[in-house]
């Protein structure tokens, strides 16, 4: 039996997913990515997770960074979730940020902020899997989540 990997990925976009943004300071600019692989790992240590494609153009600069912040987007951020997600220019602009204290900016009035340091790395196939402890973390009361579900956006009254 051959495997077919695009109806695995189809499968796999049945189940409806968060979107962050995870931001790093680079020595230029502040640079995002966006993922849907973020989740909890511990609270005991506070440790949280999310997954990057070893073939992306950032991945150097990710697993590499000591720290990182992740935000979790509202609705109202999916031109920048879409932005970050593709090839190309991932410099965020300071009218998108605000400051933490670990370094790395957060997404303007992102539903949850998680200031992380870098905890570890791990092998996951074509994927690192990086996990990070929680050493600041804030959020809103109020948003619609930015959700993920069968490749396309959508979002949670």
């Amino acid at each position: 039996m051959s495997f077919d990997g695009k109806a695995f990925r189809n499968a796999l976009g049945a189940f409806p997913t968060g979107v962050a943004v995870v931001t790093v300071s680079d020595a230029e600019a502040p640079m995002g990515i966006t993922v849907n692989s973020f989740t909890s790992v511990s609270l005991d240590p506070p440790l949280v997770m999310w997954c990057l494609d070893r073939r992306s153009e950032r991945f150097a600069v990710f697993t590499a960074a000591s720290f990182f912040t992740i935000s979790v987007l509202g609705a109202e951020h999916q031109h920048v979730s879409a932005r970050l997600a593709k090839p190309g220019e991932h410099r965020l602009q300071n009218d998108e940020l605000v400051a933490t204290e670990s370094g790395p900016p957060a997404l303007a009035d992102a539903l949850a902020v998680f200031e992380c340091e870098r905890y570890a790395v791990h092998d996951g196939g074509d994927h690192a899997i990086l996990v990070g402890r929680v050493m600041r973390f804030f959020r809103k009361e109020e948003g619609a989540p930015l959700v993920f579900f069968r490749g396309r956006y959508g979002a949670l009254a």
